[in-house]
């Protein structure tokens, strides 16, 4: 079984700033991609920003020199610091890993956190 847990959201001012943790854990080989994605309220799901396991990172337009997005492999672990937030950056966000579970097999599964809501009032 593989778990990713988040931490952070909340409530924040506009132009405030927020971090976002999630961690993955169970039975996990190795992770290929991780990232962050967000739900708005009647709209659908977006990406915000991902990083694969040898550092490249890609942002959504709306997000690129406000948010940030880094990995500790070692700690299976990615972060998503997000500055000068806006009340349209208001939504439920969602870390997902791409992970390899076994050694002998090369196949790749996605996982979803629970979510964590982050609001930011104007």
């Amino acid at each position: 079984q593989v778990q990713l847990v988040e931490s952070g959201g909340g409530l924040v001012q506009a132009g405030g700033s927020l971090g976002l943790s999630c961690a993955a854990s169970g039975s996990i080989f190795t992770i290929n991609v991780m990232g962050w994605y967000r739900q708005a309220p009647g709209k659908q799901r977006e990406l915000v920003a991902i990083a694969t396991s040898n550092g490249n990172t890609n942002y959504a337009d709306s997000v690129k020199g406000r948010f940030t997005i880094s990995r500790d492999n070692a700690k299976s672990t990615v972060y998503l610091q997000a500055n000068n937030l806006k009340p349209e950056d208001t939504a439920v966000y969602y870390c997902n890993a791409r992970i390899r579970r076994y050694m002998w097999s090369s196949d790749e599964y996605d996982y979803w956190g629970q979510g964590t809501q982050v609001t930011v009032s104007s």
